[in-house]
Order: C-alpha cells, then sequence, then structure tokens
C-alpha cells in the first residue's frame, strides 16, 4: 500500500497501547477478557500498520481488506484498534463504556453496531467461517470484474476454542477445496482455554489438520513483529489458504497472570494492572494514550486514503463500473416486480400440479436471470433442493465467476459462509438442504438474523409428507423454532404462485434474512385468479370464501390445499368457511391490527399445518382448534401419514362442526 506507515520500532509500544486500554476497559467494566487482547496486540498491530488495505476515513470502502475477529469475546482487541486507528465513532468514551447499556463498545462485537466490525461474532468459529465466505465472494467478484475493480484479502483472527468447535472442520475443509488464496487464518496459538491447558481437551496437530485440508501452514512468534510481517508476506503469495500459527502468551504483560486460563475472561485486578504497567514499560494512566503513541496509530488508520482514492478514480473510468455499483447497492425490487408478475401470470393462465421444491426451482430460473449476483448452492442435496437453474455455472477453484456452489455435506459451514457472503456485499447467496437440518444451521441463521443480512435458506422436505424417510428427515417442530428467532421471516408457500411472491420478498428485504420451507410432494395450484399485487407480501390473505362467517381456516403451505378441500366438504352440510393461507406469519405480524381483523374475521377458527401448534398464536385464541402434529412423524407412504396423524379434510370439518355447534 502507499502511504507512510509507523516505523516497526514502534511497533511494541502501539501495541502495548493496546493492552492498556484492553486491561483498562475490563476492569473499568468489571467483566470482560483482557487475555487474548494483550496476547494479541503484537500481531495485531503488525497486520495493520504494515498489511490491511483498509482507510480508517472511508471504512465502507468496497475494496478493502477484511478483518474478522472470530474469537469474539476478544473485542476490546477491536475497539482498541477502532479508537487508535481513529475511526469515526469510536472514541475513547466509548471503550469506558465497554459493556455498558447503549455503547457502541459490546461484549463482543456486533455488526452494525461499531465501526471496524465486519461481522458479529462470539460463538466461536462463526467469524473462522464468515471469513470463508467473504474470501468466496471476493474471488467471485474479482472473477467477474477484474482486479482494478475488486482485488482485496480477507484476514481473521481465531483462537484455540473457534479451531475447536465442528463448524471450524467445515469452514477450512471448503475453503481449502476452493483454493481461497486470498485468506489467510491468524491463530491464537496461547494453548489455555477456559478450563486450563487446551492439553485438558485436545491434542490436534492443527497445521496438520489444516494442511490435510489443502492450507499452506507455518508457526512464528506471535511477539516479533519481523516474523509475523513475514509470514503475511508470504501468505499473500500462495496459491492456497494460508494458517499462521501464532504462538502467544495470554495476557502477555500481566506479572502473575499472564500464561493461564486466570486472565482470559475476567478483570485483572487493580494490583495485577499495576505489575503490567511496569512489565510493559507503560507509565500513564488509565485511558491514556501519548499523543505521540496516538500519532503514529492516526498515521497507520490514514495510509490506505491514497490507494483508496486511485481504487475510487480507475472504477470509475471501468467498463464494470455501473454493474458493480448495481452488485454493491443489491437493491432489485423494480427489476423483480415485474419479472415476477409476468412469471405469475403465466402460472395462473396455465395452472401446474408441482411440488413447491420444483416450483421454487422454476421461479428461480428467471430470478437468476434477472438478478445476476445471487450465488446458490446445496448442501449436497442439488437435485433435491432444485437449487441449481439452467443458467448459472458451477463455482469452483477454475472458476470462480460460477453461481453455484456445492458446498459438500456442511449445513453448518454453508449457513455462515453465506453470512460472510452478504456481509461481504456484491452477492446475494442462497442455499438449500432439508428443513430438518436447520437443526445444523441453527447458530448462522441466528446470527443472519441478529446482524440483519439477506440471506435466503431454501429448505425442502418441510413435513411429514416426505413420507417413507421417516421421523428423523421429517420436521415437525423446525416451524415453530424457526419462527421464535426476531428477524427471521419463515416463508411456507402453498403453490408455485405463492412460491414466486415469497422468492421475489425474500430478495427484495435487505435486512431480514429467509426461510423459504418447500415441499416434496406435488401440490394442486391453489391460485388460479390474477392478481395486481403480491398477496404474500402481507403475511397471510383470505384465498377462499371471503364473505365466510361460520369458521376460518387458517393453513400454510401444503395444508392449504386441504383446507380449501375441507370448506368444500362443509359447504355441503351448508356451513360457510373462510380459508387463509398464512405463507409467512412474521410479515402478518406486521400488518395493521384492522387488516388483521379484516383477515380473521370473528368466527371460530381452526390452524392446520403438519407441524406442532407453538407459534400459532398470532393466529389462534385459546378457544380456537388445530390440526396438525403432536410429536414425531414415522415412516410410511404420505398420504398413509396423513390419515395416521389426523391431518385430513374429514378431521378439519369434524373439529369445525365440533366449535360451531
Amino acid at each position: 500500500m502507499t502511504g507512510a506507515g509507523p516505523d516497526r520500532a514502534d511497533f511494541p509500544q502501539m501495541a502495548n497501547a493496546i493492552r492498556a486500554l484492553a486491561m483498562d476497559a475490563v476492569e473499568k467494566a468489571k467483566s470482560g477478557h483482557p487475555g487474548m487482547p494483550m496476547g494479541m496486540a503484537d500481531v495485531a498491530t503488525t497486520l495493520f500498520a504494515e498489511h490491511l488495505k483498509f482507510d480508517a476515513g472511508n471504512p465502507d470502502w468496497p475494496d478493502r481488506d477484511r478483518f474478522v475477529l472470530s474469537a469474539g469475546h476478544g473485542s476490546m482487541l477491536l475497539y482498541s484498534l477502532a479508537y487508535l486507528l481513529g475511526y469515526e465513532g469510536m472514541t475513547l468514551e466509548e471503550i469506558k463504556n465497554f459493556r455498558q447499556l447503549g455503547s457502541k463498545t459490546a461484549g463482543h462485537p456486533e455488526y452494525g453496531h461499531a465501526p471496524a466490525v465486519e461481522t458479529t461474532t462470539g460463538p466461536l468459529g462463526q467469524g473462522l467461517a464468515n471469513a470463508v465466505g467473504m474470501a468466496l465472494a471476493e474471488a467471485h467478484l474479482n472473477a467477474r470484474f477484474g482486479d482494478d475493480v475488486v482485488d482485496h484479502r480477507t484476514y481473521a483472527i481465531a483462537g484455540d476454542g473457534c479451531l475447536m468447535e465442528g463448524i471450524s472442520q467445515e469452514a477450512i475443509a471448503l475453503a481449502g477445496h476452493l483454493k481461497l488464496r486470498k485468506l489467510t487464518v491468524l491463530w491464537d496459538d496461547n494453548n489455555i482455554s477456559i478450563d486450563g491447558p487446551i492439553s485438558l481437551s485436545d491434542s490436534t496437530d492443527q497445521l496438520a489438520r489444516f494442511a490435510a485440508s489443502g492450507w499452506a501452514t507455518t508457526r512464528v512468534d506471535g511477539h516479533d513483529p519481523a516474523a509475523i510481517s513475514a509470514a503475511i508476506e508470504k501468505a499473500k503469495a500462495s496459491e492456497r489458504p494460508t494458517l499462521i500459527a501464532c504462538r502467544t502468551t495470554i495476557g502477555y504483560g500481566a506479572p502473575t497472570k499472564a500464561g493461564t486460563a486466570g486472565v482470559h475472561g475476567a478483570p485483572l485486578g487493580e494490583g495485577e494492572i499495576e505489575g503490567a504497567r511496569q512489565a510493559l514499560d507503560w507509565p500513564y494512566a488509565p485511558f491514556e494514550i501519548p499523543e505521540e503513541l496516538l500519532a503514529k496509530w492516526r498515521a497507520a488508520g490514514a495510509r490506505g486514503a491514497e490507494t483508496r482514492a486511485a481504487w475510487e478514480a480507475r472504477v470509475a473510468k471501468d467498463a464494470h463500473c455501473e454493474a458493480f455499483k448495481t452488485a454493491m447497492a443489491g437493491d432489485y425490487a423494480g427489476a423483480l416486480n415485474k419479472a415476477i408478475a409476468k412469471y405469475n401470470a403465466s402460472l395462473v393462465e396455465t395452472p401446474q400440479k408441482l411440488a413447491t421444491r420444483k416450483a421454487s426451482e422454476l421461479v428461480l430460473d428467471v430470478v437468476n436471470e434477472v438478478v445476476v449476483d445471487t450465488v446458490g448452492g446445496s448442501a449436497d442435496l442439488t437435485g433435491s433442493n432444485n437449487t441449481k437453474t439452467k443458467n448459472i455455472d458451477v463455482l469452483s477453484a477454475e472458476n470462480y465467476a460460477g453461481r453455484y456452489v456445492y458446498y459438500g455435506i456442511r449445513e453448518h459451514g454453508m449457513a455462515a459462509a453465506m453470512n460472510g457472503m452478504a456481509l461481504h456485499g456484491g452477492v446475494v447467496p442462497y442455499g438449500g438442504t432439508f428443513l430438518v437440518f436447520t437443526d445444523y444451521c441453527r447458530p448462522a441463521i441466528r446470527l443472519s438474523a441478529l446482524m440483519g443480512v439477506r440471506v435466503v435458506y431454501v429448505m425442502t422436505h418441510d413435513s411429514i409428507g416426505l413420507g417413507e424417510d421417516g421421523p428423523t428427515h421429517q420436521p415437525v417442530e423446525h416451524l415453530a423454532a424457526l419462527r421464535a428467532i426476531p428477524n427471521l421471516n419463515v416463508y411456507r408457500p402453498c403453490d408455485g404462485v405463492e412460491t414466486a411472491e415469497c422468492w421475489e420478498m425474500a430478495l427484495k428485504t435487505i435486512a431480514t434474512p429467509s426461510v423459504v420451507a418447500l415441499t416434496r410432494q406435488g401440490l394442486e395450484q391453489a391460485r388460479l385468479k390474477p392478481s395486481d399485487e403480491n398477496l404474500s407480501a402481507k403475511g397471510a390473505y383470505v384465498i377462499a370464501g371471503k364473505d365466510a362467517n361460520d369458521v376460518t381456516l387458517i393453513a400454510s403451505g401444503s395444508e392449504v390445499s386441504l383446507a380449501l378441500k375441507a370448506r368444500e366438504a362443509l359447504a355441503k352440510d351448508g356451513i360457510k368457511a373462510r380459508v387463509v393461507s398464512a405463507p409467512c406469519f412474521e410479515l402478518f405480524s406486521m400488518q395493521p391490527e384492522s387488516y388483521q381483523k379484516e383477515i380473521l374475521g370473528k368466527a371460530p377458527r381452526i390452524g392446520i399445518e403438519a407441524a406442532i401448534r407453538q407459534g400459532w398464536d398470532v393466529f389462534l385464541r385459546r378457544k380456537d382448534g388445530f390440526v396438525g402434529m403432536t410429536g414425531f412423524g414415522a415412516s410410511a407412504p404420505i398420504n398413509d401419514l396423513y390419515e395416521h396423524f389426523g391431518i385430513t379434510p374429514a378431521a378439519v370439518a369434524a373439529k369445525a362442526k365440533r366449535l360451531i355447534s
């Protein structure tokens, strides 16, 4: 990078500034994790002062290097860096308010709350997998737009805990397979976990593990800036992702607690801090950073400004400029509205009986043509999820320009990598597996929702309707569990028209992830009349019997057709039933109370879903009925299962008669 940075001779004291801020902030808060920031201060100083491409004055520069603190408990490392480097909004007052209500300096880094935070971390291993997704997005965009527009690296600091979490193996295996050469992981190899020495619980040769997954590996003294810098330079020249094992002392400088578990997650105490100040030759008051030293850090923060300005001038003249801007903006509402409306008009004109997973594939043919920034994939279930469309190529180590990733049987790693892709920007990730395996994805799905990033989870085989594979593969509690996550839209469309509408909403909703739950079994098309609006956008609507007032049948997905048949059966007995299709509970909950009352009416209500009742209180009152599951499924043909568990038109009609009698 151009631009003058500090001299390497200044690095030890620059690193001590990080250590001092970390131990002072944790002490003032009376909680936190001083050990990792103190141990990795030399590594972070070397990375940010000599290697990382960034501009603290323009933190959203698209071609910046990404830095992920996977070991998020060491958040004071990141906050200290943000203050010292001069990121706007990270003041000394924010540092002093570490872990306090309303501060930017939360206990773990939170995306969108503080500058320099590229992703929310804390659940160990998530950041490492996010970094894989960021590197994957960079490789794809570089292949599309060229080096002049996209050419940056991704760095992650990971701890022993990150590497012990199972997601780490999924992430590193994927990165090695895809040869993501611009990814570098700096491992805080301090040999300490909360319980004590790592030897209590693990004896893995991590370098051998990474090497076996296709990574380049090296080991350095994590307190030697020259060795650290040389290892990073070597990583830049590698054709593979790189692990740098940085042997460090946790709590470096603390006179009695350094190198022990006691410094991991608790304040050092006044006496220990005084001893650390003496050991580190840091004769300053709490939170005091000498002006001369702060100036050196600010110079490091500004050294990328010239490079950024040159990039902006270059991109403005580049042939890919407008396409790149569109990709980074990620707003496709106008194009989607027209394309989905035209597609749904064709469905109404020629109704089809389809499994909604097939309907999803058909609408993706349209979506992937209109939104050229989508990158799809599946966790080894491509033919079952129907996520690969005819107009996209495979993304591989030989073709990063492709738009379809074979993630392998790595559901958790796939979900977390998609978070990283969405956070990076320029791509819209979607990926599939079976709905029952959201159990394997849930920590990453939760973080998608917490961060407010657009990721689309395509979850097929959504009920006992998958049949013979049996209860291990039949989700019964999963819809409820997913609906319990704040800021997550769970869509369960009933036919091809609703599937297209749900996809439109998932792609237009930029700050909320989506789960699209889809059937294996074929469903009759329920929407047979043209509509000028996206009816699924309100979460629920009357699909039949708008003026009926004897009973209201509310269903989602495959059970909408069942509700429509129950309506016909009730009509024969003179009972007028209204049928409400409810593809998205979350969107319905956001509608005005007047709309909700209009749709639901005052009559007795019955909820119908091949899943448990939990979560249905958005529609049902205590006195209302429910037809669904109360336990696990079974292995049998689909029709036998619905009959066995009493999820039939006859059962719905019988319950309706009891309710209104």
